[in-house]
């Protein structure tokens, strides 16, 4: 079977009046739950996207194995339950082998098999749930407002993590009404999306580790034979892997500049999709509507966390050259001090804001809702100067090889008077490059490899020099506010505009090797993507 739900932190301000609303005007009644998960001792079903565990529930245990399904949501995983005869307070034996008859226990069985070590318990919860089913318009949905603690047991000394947390999931009828509900429980209690499992927290506390990894952009899988709509929705799906689970760990308070940096990379190749897709529209008015919510909300996150990232990205690093290069001249080491602004926000703040919560379940509702057969007979619309307008018989790689070239064009006239733009043309530029590499990283399945490979490490590498030279001019804009009132901030600006001037050189070579790259959607296609 498959879980559906949606997982979300509930501040401390709310608890009273969510644990309020989830009761009901019957008073739900609240059940304890105890449960123990179990993993190898070097946490290979972890590694592998699953979850194993036995959970009391009233009188009677529980054993039940879950796994991540590849669907990008976060919101729909493989469960298995089997009742387990014992009744006792003691945790039972865990038996992988009851799963086995499943494909989630398929894989659990395969995980085992190459793993080193039994299982062992590794993480107990003690969770008290009240929990509520609810009809809505189509369906049914479960309200579990849960409040405990997470355990590390093999952790040495015992290490332990509070929950207090709203699920909601569906009970009867479409995914959609998980989030819909979501939608409404959001802004009523300021609720913010978490896609960290139980699990998943229990297994950080365990390592003790303080944060999960900041996820990367994952590779996009397109056929030839999809129409623009689904391939849209498969990108789609790529970009809200990383959003989210980066948004998560940032709206946990406890996040490090990386994360930051790949929210941004995720809202970017957001945006980018949008665009490279725009003219793949579905007829629907509310659809396209919904497409320009997104547009909206990602700009504006990703324009606020730019804020913040230009102090703990740029300035930092640049403060500590600064301060050799004042040494070397004999003076202070200590770099000069910028000034403050009042634009900063706390990415924690921002991510649990309603720009960036609407934003995710608006994203999770179009891909979690999308067809992949459907838009058989859709239409590229122009839809503005950058548009496209294809025959509507022309194939997907041929639609996205025309969308391709003109954005290749662009890149190149820049790059051709390079010599004679300023920073504000420089940064126009590094801003098509990125777009360029985005909207080729997920075209890339449809081409061949080899030419795919050789265009993208120029372009990328085109694109790392850039981002130093923009470093250096944000740099010279953050010291420019300073330079009147601080005498080593004009020291600074002279050095900067050394630096900047050593990066244009440096970037003469890539941006050669850029102008003579060849075009890769002009090669025939490989065989593999005829899916």
């Amino acid at each position: 079977m498959k879980e559906v739900e949606l997982k979300f932190q509930v501040p401390p301000a709310a608890r009273k009046a969510v644990e309020s609303a989830v009761a009901g005007p019957q008073a739900a009644r609240r059940v304890r739950l105890r449960a123990a998960y179990f993993d190898t001792p070097t946490g290979a079903l972890a590694a592998a996207g699953l979850a194993l565990r036995v959970r009391k529930e009233g009188r009677a245990w529980m054993q039940t194995l879950k796994g991540t399904l590849p669907d990008g949501t976060s919101m729909t995983r493989a469960e298995h339950n089997v009742s387990r005869a014992e009744t006792g307070a003691t945790v039972p034996e865990i038996d992988p082998h009851l799963h086995a008859d499943t494909p989630v226990g398929a894989a659990l069985l395969k995980v085992l098999q190459d793993a080193d070590g039994a299982l062992v318990q590794v993480i107990g919860t003690d969770i008290w749930r009240r929990a509520r089913a609810v009809r809505v318009t189509g369906g049914v949905v479960e309200l579990a407002f849960d409040v405990g603690v997470i355990e590390a047991v093999a952790a040495v000394p015992l290490r332990h993590l509070p929950v207090c947390e709203l699920e909601i999931e569906l009970k009867r009828g479409s995914p959609q009404l998980v989030v819909t509900t979501a939608q409404r429980w959001v802004e009523r209690h300021g609720l913010w999306l978490d896609t960290r499992s139980k699990a998943e927290l229990g297994h950080l506390l365990s390592r003790d580790d303080a944060m999960a990894e900041a996820r990367r952009a994952g590779e996009v899988k397109l056929a030839k034979a999809m129409t623009p709509a689904a391939a849209l929705d498969a990108v789609l799906r790529s970009c809200l892997a990383q959003i989210s689970v980066n948004a998560s760990q940032i709206a946990s308070g406890r996040h490090a500049p990386e994360h930051t940096h790949q929210l941004r990379v995720g809202l970017r190749r957001l945006r980018t999709a949008l665009r490279f897709f725009d003219g793949a529209r579905l007829a629907d008015a509310i659809d396209t509507a919904a497409r320009e919510q997104l547009a909206v909300d990602a700009a504006t996150l990703f324009r606020q966390l730019g804020q913040a990232r230009d102090r703990a990205a740029v300035a930092e690093p640049l403060a500590i050259e600064l301060a050799r290069a004042l040494a070397a001249v004999g003076q202070s080491g200590e770099p000069p001090r910028l000034p403050a602004s009042g634009d900063e926000v706390d990415p924690t703040v921002l991510v649990r804001q309603s720009t960036a919560q609407r934003l995710m379940l608006n994203l999770i509702s179009r891909v979690q809702g999308a067809d992949p057969a459907r838009g058989s007979v859709v239409q590229l619309a122009a839809t503005g100067p950058d548009a496209v307008v294809p025959e509507p018989s022309l194939p997907l790689r041929q639609r996205l090889a025309k969308r391709l070239n003109r954005w290749h064009r662009q890149v190149l006239v820049d790059a051709q008077a390079f010599d004679t733009v300023d920073d504000e043309g420089r940064h126009r530029l590094r801003k098509r490059i990125k777009r360029l590499r985005y909207a080729a990283e997920f075209s890339a399945s449809l081409f061949d490899e080899r030419t795919v490979r050789g265009y993208l490490k120029a372009l990328r590498a085109l694109q790392e020099q850039l981002g130093t030279v923009n470093d250096v001019a944000v740099g010279i804009a953050l010291y420019s506010a300073a330079a009147p009132a601080d005498a080593r901030a004009l020291f600074a600006l002279g050095w900067l505009a050394s630096q900047r001037e050593r990066a244009l050189a440096v970037c003469k070579p890539d941006l050669k090797r850029f102008i003579r790259s060849v075009r890769f959607w002009r090669e025939r296609p490989k065989k593999s993507a005829d899916k």
